[in-house]
C-alpha cells in the first residue's frame, strides 16, 4: 500500500536519480525540465502555483516510489490535469501508478469537487495507457508529432475522466 504527501525538496535526490537520461526526462515530464535535471529546476517547479505535487510512500518501508502532480488546476472550469507520473524503477509493474492516480484522482473529484481530469501521454507507453484505462480514463485524441526528442517525434495521447464516470 502507499501514501501521498506532499512533495518536498527532501524528494528532489530520487527524481534527479529516476530521471537519468533525456529520454526518461522527456517521457516523465514532458518540455518541463531540461536535461541533466537538478535542484534548481526542481524548486521553481515546487513552487508553481495551480498543482499539487506528491510524492509516493510505501507504508511498509517508509522509502520514496513514486511521485504524481494535479496539475493545471482551473476552479472556473472545474477540471485538472494529471502529470509527471514517476514510479521508481524497483517498484515498477507492481501497481504503483494505478494506486497514485486513483489517490490522485479522489483528490481531484471529492476533495476538490472537479468535474474533470485530463491526462497526455505518449502513445508508446502502452503501460501507462493501461493504467489509465484501467482507472476509467477515455481517449480524447492524438496530438501527432507532438514532442521531439533527437530526430524523432512522439505522439501524445490525450485522455480524460468525468467525475460522473469516476463514481460509477
Amino acid at each position: 500500500m502507499i501514501q501521498l504527501r506532499s512533495f518536498k525538496e527532501i524528494d528532489f535526490y530520487y527524481l534527479i536519480k529516476w530521471a537519468d537520461t533525456p529520454e526518461i526526462l522527456l517521457q516523465w515530464a514532458g518540455p518541463t525540465f531540461d536535461f541533466p535535471l537538478n535542484n534548481d529546476q526542481l524548486f521553481s517547479y515546487l513552487h508553481t502555483p495551480d498543482q499539487q505535487s506528491y510524492t509516493a510512500i510505501d507504508d511498509s518501508t517508509g522509502d520514496r516510489i513514486g511521485h504524481i502532480v494535479l496539475g493545471r488546476i482551473d476552479k472556473r472550469n472545474n477540471q485538472a490535469r494529471i502529470g509527471k507520473v514517476f514510479v521508481s524503477p524497483s517498484f515498477r509493474g507492481r501497481g504503483v501508478a494505478e494506486e497514485m492516480v486513483r489517490q490522485t484522482l479522489t483528490i481531484a473529484f471529492d476533495d476538490l469537487n472537479l468535474h474533470k481530469v485530463t491526462l497526455g501521454v505518449f502513445d508508446f507507453n502502452h503501460p501507462a495507457i493501461r493504467c489509465y484505462q484501467k482507472v476509467g480514463f477515455k481517449k480524447d485524441g492524438v496530438l501527432r508529432d507532438h514532442r521531439r526528442i533527437g530526430d524523432e517525434y512522439w505522439n501524445t495521447i490525450e485522455m480524460s475522466l468525468l467525475q460522473k464516470e469516476w463514481r460509477t
